[in-house]
């Protein structure tokens, strides 16, 4: 380049770098002010970023959020980073059955759970079936003892620290447990009865209900249901119009390991086989060795499994990574979590926890950015900068696994927990993004096509919002607003 060549580019660059920083200025003022809209009391953080990391809009970037089910995308992302074999048959963690004598007359039945999520006891079910394992031992004994649910492949931990006690009754909020059945959830149907009268219930009797709920003759359906934590004992409240469909609730179980054992024992008894002693459960208590600063480097003891009887092979994991951030389910990502750290760890919040951060580090997130206590987001002690969330995404979208991952993620106005938003803006089919709502915090964070075709990487959280408040469609609004310019 000539002299004088090199001087017209120099001033053509010395005069659009204060016009795109203008730009960006005005850009930034005009989100600011959308955002705004919202009200007092909310607070933001927004980043959005290219691909190759240069900022394009920043608000409050590195302040401290509450990630709300944004967390799944950490837990996800661990997945994809430290196991293997994705997408084959995922015989490691198929749940098993075997039968131990110990000197009765009359075997036990051990029900083993080994991290499946996926077990079913569905009448039509046609993959990771308990009925199969049922079949196996109807076939070996026509008579056993004890049936024992056995999830101790896993220290007990069945809620992540921060979890609101008051979602523990609901499907939300089901224990996490090695042994994992249908969910860890028990359906309850409600039927209308006649006016006046309680309506006609239809479930598993695994908990006494107490119906205090009311068929009335017209209006909404209103039904509520409590219980006591590890109690047996669920109030049923409400109303029900005479006319209206049944009412399916999905209750939470606190003991999935038992509740498997309970079923199991009515599937052995449809099949012939005599249970002659108690259904029961074994856990593994958490200790300091399930820490990883308590162990401080030690290894982890396991002790092995008998031969089992027969053991299930549930299908790939790649498709429960999808349904974890399709579908923003809570007792999958746990015990996702609980999978990434079984193999150098316990199987510990802890120890997942810290492969999370094994990882984060690896991408370059700083520590600071970061903070978690479960693996789903249902706990209000986590904690995220919506830098170190865009510092992560840019870093998966350059891994081999990484267009995997991202379709993993709910597409805007097609699927998962985006089916509904932004249904007819630009960004329909072109944001890819994982969501995230708890008490007074909403979360967004993914990839999106801005209007020039190029990748955009963002991240965007409203947390502290007023009762009442909802900043979704603002926050939607604000990603319109900046995909339309870039």
């Amino acid at each position: 380049m000539t002299p004088s060549k090199l001087s017209a580019a120099l001033l053509a660059l010395t005069l659009a770098s204060p016009i795109a920083a203008q730009e960006a200025q005005s850009l930034r003022q005009r989100v600011e002010a959308k955002l705004a809209e919202v009200g007092p009391g909310t607070r933001f953080g927004l980043i959005v970023t290219a691909e190759d990391g240069r900022e394009i809009v920043a608000i409050n970037p590195d302040q401290r959020f509450i990630p709300a089910s944004n967390t799944k995308i950490f837990t996800t992302a661990a997945a994809f980073a430290t196991l293997s074999g994705l997408d084959q048959p995922d015989a490691d963690s198929g749940t098993a059955v075997r039968l131990d004598l110990s000197g009765k007359t009359a075997p036990d039945v051990i029900l083993e759970g080994h991290g499946d999520a996926r077990l079913s006891s569905a009448k039509d079910c046609t993959a990771d079936c308990l009925a199969t394992l049922a079949d196996a031992v109807a076939a070996r004994t026509r008579v056993v003892h004890d049936v024992i649910g056995d999830d101790s492949i896993y220290p007990d931990q069945r809620w992540g620290p921060g979890m609101s006690w008051n979602n523990i009754p609901s499907r939300s909020g089901t224990a996490a447990s090695a042994l994992t059945l249908d969910d860890n959830e028990l359906p309850l149907s409600v039927t209308p009865g006649k006016i006046g009268a309680a309506p006609a219930l239809d479930f598993p009797p695994y908990y006494q209900v107490d119906n205090r709920a009311v068929t009335v003759a017209a209006g909404e359906t209103k039904l509520d249901f409590d219980r006591a934590p590890n109690g047996m004992s669920l109030r049923l409240s409400g109303v029900i119009a005479v006319g209206a469909k049944p009412e399916v609730l999905r209750l939470g179980i606190d003991d999935p390991a038992h509740y498997a054992a309970w079923t199991f024992r009515r599937l052995l008894e449809a099949r012939g086989v005599r249970v002659t002693g108690a259904v029961t459960a074994r856990h593994r208590p958490l200790t300091s060795a399930d820490d990883p600063k308590e162990r401080l480097g030690a290894p982890v003891t396991r002790q092995p499994f008998a031969a089992p009887l027969a053991r299930l092979t549930p299908l790939p994991l790649a498709q429960d990574l999808t349904l974890i951030n399709k579908v923003s389910q809570n007792l999958h990502a746990e015990l996702m979590l609980r999978r990434v750290s079984y193999r150098d760890g316990s199987g510990s919040i802890a120890d997942g926890a810290a492969a999370v951060g094994a990882m984060l580090e690896r991408a370059g997130v700083p520590r600071r950015a970061y903070d978690f206590s479960d693996g789903s987001g249902m706990s209000s002690y986590n904690r995220v900068a919506p830098r170190g969330v865009t510092i992560l995404l840019r870093w998966i979208a350059g891994q081999p696994w990484g267009a995997a991952f991202r379709e993993t993620l709910p597409i805007a106005g097609v699927d998962g927990t985006l089916a509904k938003r932004f249904s007819g803006t630009a960004l329909e089919r072109r944001l890819f993004a994982k969501t995230g709502t708890l008490n007074a915090s909403s979360a967004l964070s993914g990839y999106m096509t801005g209007k020039s075709g190029r990748t955009l990487i963002f991240s965007i959280y409203a947390n502290d919002m007023p009762e009442g408040v909802s900043a979704t469609k603002t926050m939607d609004a604000a990603l319109e607003l900046i995909a339309a310019e870039n």
